[in-house]
């Protein structure tokens, strides 16, 4: 298949310490699609790969986040069987180490999957970083804390803890603007021909080539193999930050996000995050499937 990518710099993960490599004021030759679902396990149980791969070799590429609607295209029969979505979301969360509670589908179900979809494109249209900050936030209110984020309240206080314009942000819940957004994602859908969800599309914007598509979740090394193959070298990967400045940054982590950032085991993490409790700049959050980290200081 080949497709030509445009657009523009969306990469929400930098910031100005150029020792750890994100910073590349020339233009950046590789664009990523990120084809997700914000119901979807498995595109949550990409985000350490994601966030591995922006703090090694972000340097060279942008994201950019496509609502492809595998789930939101209001599968209704799916949505009549709680039962089964609540045993695939503890699978994923089992086999991934990215926890995922399916008791929501019994106590607090979704109610409007395009409601939920919705609300991604309208927060974008306070920036791509803003819409990145938010989609993280439904997640771990959907994953984590079993909340219906197609409820408007549920959604207005992502947008507040997100740092949005929530007075704007509720205004374009309900504009055309969203709407029309919404819609060219799932155009975008098709025209990729992504018929499953997680995936992940690079195109060379320096290059007239066909791009190259990954569907489903893999090891670590296949992004980058994948990455090096599109850019045609093997670049270096970045020097990482210390612990403390990656939680600086990312503010909530999973234990599980941090050691597939860092390759430690999940024990060394666990030791390493106790010691910053201690210095209390982390508060533990445990959750149905391991441990989440929030950075206070």
């Amino acid at each position: 298949m080949s497709f030509k990518a445009t657009g523009e710099n969306t990469n929400t993960n930098q910031t100005p310490q150029s020792q750890y490599g994100f910073v590349d004021l020339l233009k950046k030759p590789v664009e990523i699609y990120v084809f997700i679902d914000p119901l979807c396990p498995q595109c949550w149980s990409l985000e350490p790969f994601l966030k591995k791969l922006t703090l090694e070799y972000g340097r060279y590429f942008t994201i950019r986040p496509i609502i492809s609607g595998k789930l939101t295209s209001l599968n209704a029969e799916a949505f009549q069987k709680p039962e089964d979505l609540a045993k695939v979301w503890e699978k994923v969360a089992s086999r991934t180490g990215m926890s995922c509670d399916g008791d929501l589908w019994f106590e607090n179900p979704v109610s409007s999957p395009w409601m939920a979809a919705l609300s991604i494109k309208a927060a974008e249209l306070q920036g791509k970083k803003a819409g990145m900050r938010f989609l993280r936030k439904i997640q771990e209110n959907l994953f984590l804390n079993k909340q219906n984020i197609s409820n408007e309240e549920v959604l207005l206080r992502c947008a507040e803890e997100s740092n949005l314009d929530v007075e704007e942000f509720k205004q374009d819940l309900q504009s055309d603007s969203a709407k029309r957004a919404l819609q060219c994602d799932l155009k975008l859908t098709r025209e990729m021909e992504v018929e499953e969800i997680p995936a992940i599309v690079l195109f060379n914007q320096e290059e007239e080539e066909e791009g190259i598509k990954i569907t489903g979740l893999y090891p670590y090394n296949v992004y980058v193999n994948v990455l090096q193959e599109m850019m045609q070298k093997e670049p270096p990967a970045a020097t990482k930050p210390a612990l403390e400045e990656f939680l600086k940054q990312y503010r909530f982590v999973g234990t599980h996000e941090i050691s597939v950032v860092f390759d430690w085991s999940e024990s060394k993490t666990e030791c390493e995050m106790k010691k910053l409790q201690l210095k209390q700049k982390v508060e533990k959050h445990p959750v149905k499937y391991g441990t989440f980290w929030r950075y206070i200081k």
